[in-house]
């Protein structure tokens, strides 16, 4: 999240400022709070969101350690690491297992040395109005009817059966 504009040069001022906190924060328009905030910190960049130690709601910190540990020994995808390690972990879902690897930096598998497999381009073809037998072809059966009745722009379906 950014800080509104001038927000940095306001919180500047704040701390080069002489003034007292209600003196402050009458001129700027806001909470004393605020002030006695902006003026201990030695920084005006805002501080980082959420916990200082992210961990995990649904593993425990001895399953965690299994799943980095089951990931960094097979190098297997998320989906095959979901699929081996539920028996033992049976409220793993696939996004506390994806969230886990986030946390720990290996979400990603490593690029995998050897022979890729060679990327081709389609071919291209000119794109072209159709024209004369293509233009002119009969499909081999009728179009499906859609069920209603010839007269369905007059009124009702069932006007038709009266």
């Amino acid at each position: 999240m950014h800080s509104p504009r001038g927000a940095h040069a306001v919180r500047a001022a704040i701390q080069r400022s002489q003034a007292s906190l209600a003196q402050l924060s009458r001129e700027r328009g806001i909470n004393p709070k605020t002030v006695a905030k902006w003026r201990k910190r030695a920084t005006v960049e805002d501080m980082k969101t959420g916990p200082s130690k992210p961990r995990s709601t649904v593993l425990t910190e001895a399953e965690e350690a299994m799943v980095v540990a089951f990931r960094r020994h097979t190098l297997l995808p998320l989906d095959d690491c979901l699929y081996a390690l539920q028996p033992s972990i049976p409220h793993l879902t696939r996004s506390a297992l994806h969230r886990c690897l986030q946390r720990h930096g290996i979400s990603r598998l490593p690029d995998v040395e050897g022979e890729k497999p060679k990327r081709q381009k389609f071919k291209r073809y000119p794109i072209h109005w159709p024209t004369g037998d293509a233009a002119r072809r009969v499909l081999p059966h009728p179009l499906p009817s859609r069920g209603l009745p010839a007269n369905h722009e007059r009124g009702h379906r069932w006007d038709a059966d009266r």
